[in-house]
């Protein structure tokens, strides 16, 4: 009888963790530079707090795109992360990852992270948080640095 409750609590923490870990914001985006960037929420961490890593990869054939570790970031969020696009913030004709983060609970607000890369460099370049829910994150990264583009 032990044995089989020993079973039965391991199967279930094993879907339980299956499950949590299916809830983790993770996307892998294809750069204009042929490279591949991967974004995602920590491991075993709250969706509501926590931090998330930007990984940035060599150019790759399909199939191999995480092979090539370059460089890699992490930064402290307050929220989910809700998704990841490219954007030129700076106006120099260059797109910059942007990390969007919405809070949990009341109010919902935005948050946005911007890294800039090049074939082997990943570097977080500016943030702007406590942004209304319906904001433009885009625009107010443009704001924050001067850019209006």
């Amino acid at each position: 009888m032990n044995k089989f409750f020993a079973l039965a609590i391991a199967l279930l923490a094993s879907r339980t963790l299956h499950a949590a870990e299916l809830e983790r914001f993770v996307t892998q985006v294809a750069l204009p530079s042929k490279q591949t960037v991967v974004v995602a929420e920590g491991d075993f961490e709250a969706r509501s707090i926590g931090s998330f890593s930007v990984r940035l990869y060599d150019a790759a054939p399909p199939g191999d795109e995480t092979t090539f570790f370059s460089a890699g970031v992490v930064r402290a969020r307050d929220g989910g992360i809700e998704k990841v696009v490219l954007a030129d913030v700076f106006g120099d004709q260059q797109p910059e990852i942007i990390v969007i983060v919405r809070s949990t609970g009341t109010g919902g607000y935005l948050s946005a992270h911007a890294f800039a890369f090049d074939k082997q460099l990943l570097s977080f370049c500016a943030v702007v948080e406590a942004l209304p829910p319906d904001a433009d994150p885009i625009a107010a990264l443009r704001k924050a640095t001067g850019k209006r583009n």
